[in-house]
């Protein structure tokens, strides 16, 4: 098949960038693959991070003659162009990752004119469905950006649900999450504390040490993770790393952290980590902990599986279909700083880490990127 994806890749950055480009790498064996990438994702009015480019060179990297950076996702006159560019390239298949209905109609637009004038069919992967963060108009545009689409994957049943309130009758596929391999090798506990207790001047040698990682956002539930600390520290002696940029008002938390007097036992590094970093967190700590108020599904778990870790997590969205409870870590109740403290002491207390560890190495085997482009292609071909 030929095949052209549209969306962020480098040198944008994030978490749908660096899925884009996996999504590329395995696409392309056996293949014909082009990425068409933003040139402008966001006008920086409207951007709540630091910058939207990487800083540094991203571990796997699409070759710059396949990466086509062209789309302007606020200039309709840009959607036009963009469209026939892709229509000349007479795909077989469109792919668009779909996460807000920002982008819908610059993606609507896209794909109808690549339609119009090629023989493309058009698949939306989709993160959500409905945004975690609600506004005015998110039905509209997501229908409007759907009505072009031939196919669709979701990743989690939640995220199907809500595709069937839009869908009328065109193929879709339930195929889970693969895991994030693009970081590099998992390293010691030892050498993975002494290179962030130097690189981020965050002293977690000799420490256990839970991670909370990613944007910080509300619907993550950080305050609650947080909120559960003085109760995890009458039992158990550890540090929390949270390790992300704030998409959130920082001060909040931090007033938070120095109200409850836990300035020594949570380390904040409020910046996005290079590609190149990612493998020490999640190397360095004993679980990973996802208190989110509301999901979807997570990349965060797939990272974590990557690196044989625990995670615990909250009962919402899809984390519970890919967390095995009492086996690969903890499902919880969300919103409940109670039922956070609860499970890690609980983790530490019964000495869990190598059991559920052992058990994520096992789980992770499900979640392969040639699975997801085999069922993805099985889909595609059977039309």
């Amino acid at each position: 098949m030929k095949i052209v994806i549209v969306g962020t890749a480098y040198p944008m950055r994030g978490g749908i960038a660096q899925f884009n480009a996996l999504l590329y790498k395995y696409f392309s064996a056996g293949n014909d693959v082009k990425m068409y990438s933003f040139k402008r994702q966001y006008p920086g009015m409207f951007f709540p991070g630091k910058t939207q480019f990487e800083q540094d060179e991203p571990v796997f990297k699409i070759p710059d003659d396949k990466n086509i950076i062209c789309v302007d996702s606020v200039n309709p006159i840009n959607w036009i162009s963009t469209g026939r560019k892709i229509a000349k390239e007479n795909a077989d298949l469109i792919i668009f990752k779909y996460w807000l209905p920002f982008f819908a109609p610059c993606f609507a637009t896209i794909s109808y004119i690549a339609k119009k004038y090629s023989k493309a069919k058009v698949l939306f992967i989709c993160d959500n469905v409905i945004p975690h963060e609600k506004r005015f108009g998110d039905r509209f545009f997501t229908k409007l950006a759907f009505s072009q689409a031939d196919y669709f994957n979701v990743m989690s049943k939640t995220v199907e649900e809500d595709l069937k309130l839009f869908n009328k009758g065109k193929s879709y596929k339930l195929i889970q999450h693969p895991v994030y391999n693009i970081f590099g090798e998992k390293v010691s506990k030892t050498e993975a504390k002494e290179f962030i207790s130097k690189e981020y001047k965050a002293d977690v040698r000799n420490e256990k040490v839970i991670l909370f990682f990613g944007y910080i956002r509300k619907y993550k539930g950080l305050n609650y993770l947080i909120d559960a600390m003085p109760e995890i520290l009458r039992k158990i002696n550890l540090k929390l790393l949270v390790v992300g940029e704030f998409y959130d008002d920082e001060n909040r938390y931090r007033e938070q952290i120095k109200n409850l007097n836990l300035e020594e036992n949570v380390k904040v590094i409020s910046d996005f980590v290079p590609d190149a970093n990612v493998k020490y967190f999640f190397s360095a700590c004993d679980v990973v902990v996802l208190p989110y108020a509301d999901a979807t599904q997570s990349g965060i778990i797939q990272i974590a599986y990557y690196y044989d870790k625990p995670v615990i997590a909250t009962d919402v969205g899809g984390l519970a279909e890919v967390v095995r409870n009492n086996e690969t870590g903890f499902i919880i109740e969300p919103k409940s700083s109670k039922a956070v403290a609860e499970a890690v002491i609980k983790f530490y207390e019964e000495d869990l880490e190598e059991k559920f560890s052992k058990k994520a190495s096992d789980e992770k085997k499900k979640f392969t990127w040639e699975e997801f482009i085999s069922k993805i292609s099985e889909m595609v071909r059977k039309k």
